[in-house]
């Protein structure tokens, strides 16, 4: 059964989209806080816990940060408490699916880390300003990150609806103001004040981001580009090497053959639309909509897209 259970959450995170996979890591690094806890507090009084934990989370003190420069990132995928994970990850999943149908599944992680890095950073910076936020303060979860990726969506579409139960259908612009005031009102009663700093860090970068890309400028590309080179070399590094294909026979007439014969002959090639079905053209095109978005079409596939529309 657990062989099972695995093999489909490989499947998952190899051919699942970006959503998937970061909601994966976040259930992995909740299940991997959870195992420490159960091995590391019955010893030290807790204290191997918390110093293994605390190793992940953004700290109030600089120092900490300064020597675990890789929290900024680690933070905004652990969660200690279930609810905690649980309604982070579903506002992440309902809205991330927004985000991915609108703009590209690839901006995902790009604007996910975006969110969660500012929020990291503003729950730094207000850690050591606002009063009752000491040095022995941390700061863990992916709600920065979900609330940068909830405001780019309502940003793109805000009169998008979602179904609510005992609402009905509510605008999704309403929806994103309703979370940035429970965060102003959790400032004003000091209720997890550090946290709700961060989440604003993180709607204020998605934010940014949505408005930047209205302008044309997209902020998600040299993450993309990192990305794309990270993935690269691991492919290279793994994946077995082919041997180069060697030459076994050469027509001895090819000589004589006429150059402009062969000419014609060599040039006649197939094109990629002719080797697949119109369902599979059309499957395509949906794919390449989905990765980067309506406007990255030719002309040509927009033409076929919309006759096969009309059929």
């Amino acid at each position: 059964m657990f062989s099972s259970i695995w093999q489909d959450i490989k499947n998952q995170f190899s051919h699942g989209n970006m959503l998937t996979r970061i909601i994966l890591v976040n259930i992995g690094g909740f299940l991997m806080l959870l195992l420490a806890s159960l091995l590391l507090k019955p010893f030290g009084d807790g204290s191997m816990y918390s110093s293994f934990s605390h190793s992940l989370m953004v700290g109030a003190d600089w120092r900490h940060n300064l020597t675990h420069p890789w929290v900024f990132i680690s933070h905004m995928f652990l969660h200690e408490g279930f609810w905690h994970l649980l309604w982070n990850m579903l506002g992440l999943y309902w809205f991330g699916r927004i985000v991915g149908d609108l703009l590209g599944d690839r901006r995902v992680l790009p604007m996910y880390l975006l969110s969660g890095l500012a929020g990291g950073l503003v729950y730094f910076l207000m850690a050591n300003v606002a009063s009752g936020m000491g040095f022995g303060s941390y700061a863990l979860g992916a709600s920065a990150a979900f609330m940068g990726i909830l405001v780019v969506a309502g940003v793109t579409a805000p009169d998008y609806l979602i179904g609510l139960p005992l609402l009905g259908d509510v605008r999704l612009k309403f929806i994103v103001l309703f979370f940035l005031v429970l965060d102003l009102v959790g400032i004003s009663q000091g209720s997890n004040t550090g946290g709700s700093f961060g989440h604003l860090g993180g709607a204020a970068m998605g934010l940014l981001i949505a408005s930047q890309l209205r302008n044309g400028n997209d902020m998600t590309a040299p993450l993309n580009r990192v990305w794309d080179a990270i993935t690269s070399f691991f492919d290279n590094l793994f994946s077995p090497k082919r041997p180069k294909p060697k030459m076994a026979y050469r027509n001895p007439d090819l000589k004589k053959q006429p150059v402009g014969k062969a000419a014609r002959s060599g040039n006649r090639r197939a094109s990629p639309s002719e080797d697949l079905s119109h369902q599979e053209q059309i499957d395509a095109i949906l794919d390449k909509i989905k990765l980067t978005g309506y406007e990255s079409l030719s002309a040509s596939e927009k033409e076929f897209l919309f006759n096969a529309s009309n059929k």
